[in-house]
């Protein structure tokens, strides 16, 4: 076994450098931060000016910055690798859809989002038992909040997306976050994670759904995605969802009401005498087209991965390659047919 490992380790280290060497400029960045965290970890001196504890962010200290600092603190190598290959992950499927700027903005808002709301829950657990490790002794870091962020974004731009299948049913994008919070609550019971790491994977997907579903600007003008297959609802089973759904728009009513959201506008365009169009936020159809690529993109390298790159040809030449073959097709069928002679020659008796 360590031989084998020991002569594979170029090559696996071959395939890492060429991986994150063709990644955009956030990704090289977010990956040479964490990287250089990971070290940092050793003195654990440095960890209370780095990582967010919930009672030096409170009056007289203030360390606000440790909500910047916090994500690129790792404690084990394991986690740092965990945390490169989703951030190689996000520039792949979600660069190529929201561009490198918009990429960083959502990092910086799950990542600080995640750490205010898990702070306030442990601060509140102090209020209530009055025990100071809860302010003084809690630590949050890491990326985990990211993650679940990552698998929120995954699920909107490509939600049917079949990841495996098993005797119980096909387990798609759309079942990942709510299956990684519930493994993280497990891991966190049976004492393989540590306390936060529940709260910042629920932290994660929620403020990651907001972010995306109300307030994420797009090409268009429009902000949000309000598709009924990014409902909240849509995270939980499909027994579940009606009650869920009432439960939401129940509370989305009454923030509507409050004015912290907006309510859905649709436009009409009656430009057309024939047709009458309807939009709705989030709809933009360059962005629907986006996203219908890259489902296409990840289905052929999927498929090439299977049957081998020089055996498979992609879906787009395949395409291509029918469209000729149809036209040489037609192209026979043209028969020339001879034009007979009506001349006859008359004989004489």
């Amino acid at each position: 076994m360590a031989d084998t490992i020991k002569k594979n380790l170029p090559f696996l280290k071959e395939q890492v450098t060429m991986t994150i060497g063709n990644s955009s400029v956030v990704v090289k960045g977010v990956t040479v931060a964490v990287t250089l965290g990971y070290f940092l970890s050793f003195a654990s001196s440095a960890i209370p000016y780095l990582a967010v504890t919930p009672g030096y962010v409170m009056p007289p200290n203030f360390r606000f910055w440790t909500f910047i600092t916090h994500p690129f603190i790792e404690m084990h190598v394991w986690d740092v690798l965990i945390d490169v290959s989703v951030l190689v992950l996000c520039g792949k499927l979600l660069e190529p859809l929201w561009g490198a700027l918009d990429m960083l903005i959502f990092f910086v808002i799950i990542n600080t989002g995640v750490a205010i709301g898990t702070a306030f829950v442990y601060i509140a657990f102090y209020l209530v038992t009055k025990n100071e490790e809860y302010l003084f002794e809690t630590y949050i870091y890491g990326l985990a909040g990211y993650i679940a962020g990552f698998s929120v974004a995954v699920k909107q731009a490509m939600p049917d997306h079949v990841l495996a299948t098993s005797p119980f049913g096909k387990l798609r994008n759309t079942h990942i976050p709510l299956l990684l919070l519930f493994v993280s609550i497990t891991l966190r019971l049976i004492g393989l994670l540590e306390g936060p790491y529940p709260f910042m994977f629920g932290f994660g997907i929620l403020v990651s759904w907001i972010y995306l579903r109300f307030y994420q600007k797009h090409s268009n003008g429009n902000r949000g995605d309000m598709a009924d297959n990014f409902g909240f609802s849509s995270f939980f089973p499909s027994q579940l969802q009606p009650l869920v759904s009432i439960l939401a728009n129940t509370v989305f009513f009454a923030l509507v009401k409050i004015k912290v959201c907006k309510k859905p506008q649709r436009k009409y365009d009656v430009s057309s005498p024939s047709t009458i169009t309807i939009t709705l936020p989030g709809t933009d159809p360059l962005d629907a087209e986006r996203r219908r690529q890259v489902a296409l993109k990840a289905l052929n390298e999927r498929l090439v991965k299977a049957e081998g790159q020089s055996n498979w040809p992609s879906l787009i030449d395949e395409e291509e390659k029918s469209e000729s073959k149809g036209k040489i097709e037609e192209k026979k069928e043209e028969v020339k047919l001879p034009i007979p002679d009506f001349k006859e020659n008359s004989t004489e008796g």
